[in-house]
C-alpha cells in the first residue's frame, strides 16, 4: 500500500499544503492562491483540497498528516521570553494569549476538526520541529545524498538558525542558534525601519541595497555601528543581538525607534515616502553585514560536515545576493536551495520528515536533477475551464490549434513593446513565477522596467526584474554557464555587454541612476550590473522555452523579462479567472491562457461587481 503524507504549514504567514506519495512530490500550493489574501496565514483548507484532488486520493487514504512545527515548544518560548523581559511586553502578552489558549495550543484537535470535512479516519498527526521541516525541505528533494544543511529564518520554536548534516537519508542537527538572536529578525528589523513590510518587504530592501554607495563614509559608519552596537558576530557566524535596540520580543514592532534614531542619526522611514541616499546606504550596510554572517555560517557548515554540497532553506535563503556570495567563496562544489524556502515550504519539509525519518525510507538521488519538478506543483486548467471563464466575462479571444503559431505571434507582440500575461499548465510553488504564471516584456526596451513596475504592478520603480534565459545561451550574457532554474542566484553581466558609467554616476539621484542606460538588456540589468536569472531548459518547460526561442529568432536576444503575474497587494494568479481579472485591471496589452490569446483592446469592461472586488488593490 502506498505511503501518502500530507504536510501542512499554517497560522503565522504563508500557509500551505503539500502531498508526497512514496517519496514523490505530487502537489503543493499556498493557501493565498485560493483565498486571494496575500501571505494568508489561515488553515490551508483550499490547498489541502487541491493536493488531495491532484493525487486522486481521499483524506482517509492518508498514512499521516505532518504539521511543520511543535506548537507546545513555541508556546514555551513565548512564555519564557515574556517572563525574561517582564514587565515589558504585558500588553503584547495579553493580546497574544487568546489565540494560543483558544487555538494554537490545541492544533492537533484543530487539525482533526478542520480536516473532518475531507474524511472521518483518525489519521496520525505528527509534529516535526520547525527547522527540521526546513532542513527536510532542503535535503530530501535535493540532488545530493551527502550535504551540509543550513536553515536560517526569523524563528521557529526556539531555533533561528540550524546547521545539519544530511547523509544516508538521515538528518543530524549539529548546531543551533536560539531566539532572540536571529539573522532573519535582524534583516526584518531593517526592513521595518526602512518603511517596508516585515515578511514581504525584505525583497525590497535587497533590491534597494545596490543603490547604496559602498565607498561612502556613511555606509562604513552604518556598518561599524551595526557590528559594534546592534549585533556581535562571532567567527562561526553565530550572533548575539543587543536587545536594547529591538522590540520584537515583547512588543508588536521590530525596533526601538528612538534608540535607532539616536544611534544612526536616521529617523524611521514612513511607508511610501521618498527614498534618500541615506536610506540606500542604510540598506547596503545591513545587506553586507548579513552576507558576511551567512558566509561565516556556510563556512562553519562545511567544516562540521566536511561535505562538498550545501542545501539551504528558511526565509533568509531567498536572499539571492547572499546565496551568490556563498557560491563565489568556493566553500562547496554544489549548492541547492529549496525554491519555496519560507514557511510555505515547511509544509513540504514536514511531509518529507514524516516519510523519511521515522520509517528510514530510501532517498532517490541522481546527482544532477532535484525532485521538485521545477516547482510546477500547483493547479492547472483545461480548455473547458478556460472557456467557462471566457463565457462568464464575455471575453474576446482567439484559439490557436498550433502552439508554435501562438508563440510566434506573441513573441512578435513583445518585440513591438507590448506587455503580455502568460498563463500555462501547473502553477508554481513558492514565491517566484517561473514561466507558468508570469508577466513578460522585452528586456532590450529601456522603458520596460518603468512600464511594468508603474503601469502594470503599481509598485516601486527601483524594483529590479529577472531575466528568463535559454539555458544554452546563458554564457552569452552572464559570467556563468550554470543552470539556475529557480531565480535563487544573481549573476554578473559580461563586461563587454556593459555601458560605461559617468565619473560622477554614484552621486546621481536614485531615478537618474536607475534609468541611465547600462546595457543592451537594460530592463533586466540591475544598478550593479547583476541580474537574478532563471535559466529555461527545453525539457523542463517546453512552452516557455519555445516562446523565448521565437523571440530570439526575431531579435537575436535569448531572454525575456519575467515577473510574477499579480497586481500589487495580490498573490500570484491561480485560476483563469484570476488571470483575466488582473489583466483587465492593469495595463497589460495581451493575455495568453493555454492556447488562447486575449487582446486588451477587444475586451468588454468587467461587470461592476468584479471591478469593485479588486478596486482595493489599486488604491
Amino acid at each position: 500500500m502506498a505511503t501518502a503524507i500530507l504536510g501542512i504549514s499554517a497560522f503565522y504567514h504563508d500557509s500551505a499544503a503539500a502531498l508526497i506519495i512514496d517519496g514523490e512530490i505530487i502537489a503543493a500550493a499556498q493557501e493565498e492562491r485560493f483565498t486571494r489574501v496575500k501571505h494568508d496565514a489561515s488553515f490551508p483548507e483550499n490547498a489541502i483540497r487541491y493536493v488531495l484532488e491532484e493525487a486522486g486520493i481521499s483524506y482517509d487514504e492518508l498514512t499521516a498528516v505532518a504539521f511543520y512545527d511543535k506548537p507546545l515548544l513555541k508556546f514555551e518560548r513565548l512564555l519564557e521570553t515574556y517572563h525574561a523581559f517582564a514587565p515589558k511586553g504585558l500588553l503584547s502578552f495579553i493580546k497574544a494569549m487568546p489565540a494560543w489558549v483558544n487555538e494554537k495550543l490545541f492544533i492537533k484537535k484543530l487539525i482533526r476538526k478542520k480536516t473532518g470535512q475531507f474524511g472521518s479516519a483518525k489519521i496520525p498527526i505528527l509534529f516535526p520541529e520547525h527547522h527540521l521541516s526546513h532542513a527536510a525541505s532542503a535535503y530530501y528533494p535535493s540532488p545530493f545524498d551527502d550535504a551540509a544543511i543550513l536553515t536560517i529564518d526569523g524563528v521557529g520554536e526556539w531555533a533561528t538558525t540550524t546547521i545539519s548534516h544530511g547523509k544516508n537519508n538521515q538528518i543530524t542537527i549539529l548546531k543551533e542558534l536560539h531566539f532572540p538572536h536571529s539573522v532573519g529578525l535582524l534583516y526584518s528589523a531593517f526592513t521595518y525601519y526602512l518603511g517596508f513590510k516585515v515578511n514581504s518587504g525584505e525583497y525590497k530592501l535587497m533590491g534597494l541595497a545596490p543603490y547604496g554607495n559602498s565607498g561612502s563614509s556613511q555606509t562604513a559608519e552604518f556598518k561599524q555601528k551595526i557590528l559594534t552596537e546592534l549585533v556581535d558576530v562571532r567567527e562561526d557566524g553565530s550572533i548575539i543581538l543587543n536587545m536594547q535596540y529591538f522590540d520584537f520580543a515583547t512588543k508588536l514592532r521590530m525596533t526601538n525607534n528612538k534608540k535607532w534614531q539616536t544611534l544612526f542619526g536616521v529617523p524611521k522611514r514612513e511607508p511610501e515616502s521618498e527614498i534618500s541616499q541615506t536610506h540606500m546606504n542604510f540598506a547596503l550596510a545591513v545587506q553586507e553585514v548579513t552576507e558576511s554572517i551567512i558566509i561565516a555560517l556556510a563556512n562553519t557548515a562545511q567544516k562540521v560536515t566536511n561535505s562538498r554540497n550545501l542545501v539551504m532553506a528558511g526565509g533568509v535563503a531567498l536572499n539571492c545576493v547572499a546565496n551568490s556570495k556563498i557560491a563565489k567563496e568556493g566553500l562547496f562544489d554544489k549548492i541547492w536551495i529549496q525554491p519555496a524556502a519560507g514557511d510555505a515550504g515547511g509544509s513540504l519539509g514536514a511531509a518529507y520528515a514524516a516519510y523519511h525519518i521515522g520509517a528510514k525510507k530510501e532517498k532517490k538521488t541522481n546527482g544532477f536533477s532535484d525532485a521538485m519538478k521545477n516547482a510546477y506543483l500547483g493547479p492547472q486548467y483545461n480548455d473547458k475551464q478556460i472557456l467557462g471563464m471566457v463565457r462568464k466575462y464575455e471575453a474576446d479571444c482567439f484559439h490557436f490549434k498550433n502552439f508554435e503559431e501562438l508563440t510566434a505571434i506573441v513573441s512578435q507582440k513583445i518585440v513591438e513593446g507590448n506587455v503580455v500575461g502568460w498563463f500555462q499548465d501547473r502553477m508554481e510553488f513558492g514565491p517566484r513565477a517561473l514561466g507558468n504564471r508570469s508577466i513578460l516584456g522585452d528586456p532590450r526596451n529601456p522603458a520596460m522596467q518603468k512600464v511594468i513596475n508603474v503601469k502594470i504592478k503599481a509598485r516601486e520603480e527601483f524594483r529590479p526584474f529577472a531575466p528568463s534565459i535559454l539555458l544554452e545561451d546563458v554564457g552569452r550574457y552572464f559570467k556563468t554557464n550554470s543552470s539556475s532554474p529557480y531565480m535563487l542566484f544573481v549573476e554578473s553581466l559580461r563586461e563587454e555587454l556593459r555601458k560605461n558609467e559617468p565619473k560622477n554616476y554614484k552621486e546621481w539621484k536614485l531615478y537618474d541612476r536607475l534609468y541611465h542606460i547600462r546595457s543592451d538588456i537594460q530592463s533586466v540589468t540591475h544598478i550593479d550590473y547583476s541580474a537574478r536569472i532563471q535559466t529555461v531548459n527545453k525539457n523542463d518547460n517546453p512552452k516557455f522555452w519555445q516562446l523565448i526561442n521565437d523571440f530570439k529568432k526575431v531579435t537575436g536576444c535569448s531572454l525575456l523579462i519575467n515577473t510574477s503575474f499579480n497586481l500589487r497587494g495580490e498573490p500570484i494568479v491561480c485560476t483563469p479567472q484570476d488571470a483575466y481579472r488582473a489583466f483587465m485591471h492593469s495595463g497589460m496589452d495581451y493575455l495568453v491562457i493555454g492556447n488562447y490569446l486575449f487582446d486588451r483592446t477587444a475586451q468588454k469592461p468587467l461587470p461592476q461587481g468584479e471591478s469593485e472586488k479588486m478596486s482595493f488593490l489599486l488604491d
